[in-house]
C-alpha cells in the first residue's frame, strides 16, 4: 500500500505507515463517538469541526511518539483523542474571539449558529476530553492542566500585548510557545509516556515537538507574506489586512533604517486593501523576512538536536523529515 503522509511528508517505512494509518482510523472513530450526546443539537455542534476535516497533526504526533515505546499500549488512542478534543475546543473559542466566518472551508460555528453556542460547544469538548483523561491517570491529568494553563496564558498575553518596555519580539515568541507549542509538546509527551518510553525519551520528544510547533507557526507567518495564493491556498497579506503583527512585521517595525520608513508607516495598523500589494512588495524585499527565517531555523535546529538523541528508528526519521518540511514549505 502507498504510505500516507505526515503533513505531506511521505513515510518511507511501510510498517510505520500502516501503524499510523490504523492508529489514525481508531482515533477518528473514538473522536466522533466521544462527542455524542443524548441531545442531538449538542452532537451536531460538537461534530461540526470534526466533520470539517483537518490533518489530525497532533494526533499523528502522539502516534509517532508512541513508536519509541509500545505503540499498541491501550492508552495511546484515547490520549490522542484528548489532544484533538482540546485542540478543537480552542478553535471554537478562537473563532469567537477573531469573529472568523470560516473554519476549514466551512462556516465557523459562531457564524452558523452564534457566539454563545460556539463558546459552550468548546466548553463541552474540554469536558469530554477531561472525562477520557480521567481514565489515563493522575499524572496525565496534571500535565493536561498545565498545558491548558499555558494555552490560556498565551491567549491572554496575545490579547493584551507586551507590557510597556517589554521587547515585542520576545513577547511574540513566548506567546507562540504557550499558545501553539504547548499542546504540540504535550502530544509528544502523551504518546511517549503512554507507550512506556524512558524519561529521557519523553523529555526529548516533548522538547522537539514544542520546537516544531513554534517553527510551524513562524512558517505560517512567512507564508502569509511570501507565498503566492496558488501555492499557499490562502490570500497573501491576510495578517496585514487584519493588523496582526507577525514576526516579519515586528522585525520591520523594529528597524531604524530610514529606508524602511514607508514600510513602517504601512504596518503601523491594519493595512488598507489598496496598500496591501505595496506592503507585501516592500516586506518581501526587507531584511525582516530573513530575520524571521533565521528564527524559524533556530527552532528547527533545537528540534533536531533533541531528536538526535533518540533511538534510530523509522519514527525518528519521520520526525526529522517533518522538521525539514517545516522549513521547505516556506520556500
Amino acid at each position: 500500500m502507498a504510505a500516507p503522509p505526515v503533513v505531506d511528508i511521505p513515510l518511507v517505512d511501510e510498517r510505520l505507515a500502516d501503524d499510523l494509518a490504523g492508529g489514525l482510523a481508531a482515533v477518528e472513530k473514538l473522536l466522533r463517538s466521544s462527542v455524542e450526546s443524548e441531545d442531538a443539537f449538542v452532537t451536531q455542534t460538537s461534530r461540526h469541526l470534526i466533520e470539517a476535516g483537518g490533518k489530525r497533526f497532533r494526533a499523528m504526533l502522539v502516534l509517532l511518539a508512541a513508536q519509541f515505546g509500545n505503540p499498541d499500549a491501550p492508552g495511546i488512542v484515547p490520549g490522542a483523542v484528548v489532544i484533538e478534543l482540546t485542540h478543537l475546543a480552542t478553535l471554537y473559542h478562537d473563532d469567537v474571539m477573531d469573529e472568523a466566518p470560516v473554519r476549514r472551508g466551512s462556516p465557523s460555528a459562531n457564524a452558523r449558529w452564534d457566539n454563545t453556542v460556539a463558546i459552550l460547544t468548546g466548553d463541552y469538548l474540554f469536558a469530554q476530553a477531561s472525562e477520557i483523561l480521567a481514565d489515563l491517570g493522575s499524572e496525565l491529568i496534571r500535565i493536561q492542566a498545565r498545558t491548558f494553563s499555558r494555552l490560556v496564558r498565551g491567549q491572554i498575553r496575545e490579547t493584551i500585548g507586551p507590557a510597556e518596555g517589554r521587547d515585542a519580539i520576545a513577547h511574540y515568541i513566548s506567546v507562540l510557545a504557550d499558545k501553539t507549542g504547548s499542546l504540540i509538546a504535550t502530544s509528544g509527551r502523551f504518546g511517549a509516556m503512554l507507550a512506556g518510553a524512558s524519561a529521557d525519551v519523553v523529555e526529548r520528544l516533548t522538547d522537539a515537538c514544542e520546537a516544531i510547533g513554534v517553527a510551524w507557526q513562524l512558517g505560517d507567518d512567512l507564508i502569509d507574506v511570501a507565498a503566492p495564493t496558488t501555492d499557499s491556498g490562502k490570500t497573501p497579506g491576510t495578517d496585514l489586512r487584519e493588523g496582526v503583527r507577525t514576526l516579519p512585521v515586528l522585525h520591520a517595525l523594529a528597524s531604524d533604517d530610514p529606508a524602511d520608513a514607508r514600510l513602517r508607516t504601512l504596518l503601523s495598523g491594519p493595512v488598507a486593501e489598496e496598500d496591501v500589494d505595496e506592503a507585501l512588495t516592500l516586506l518581501r524585499a526587507n531584511r525582516a523576512m530573513e530575520q524571521a527565517r533565521e528564527e524559524l531555523t533556530r527552532w528547527i535546529d533545537r528540534a533536531k538536536e533533541a531528536l538526535a538523541g533518540l533511538p534510530d528508528i523509522p519514527a525518528r526519521t519521520a520526525l526529522v523529515a517533518l522538521c525539514d518540511y517545516v522549513v521547505e514549505r516556506t520556500g
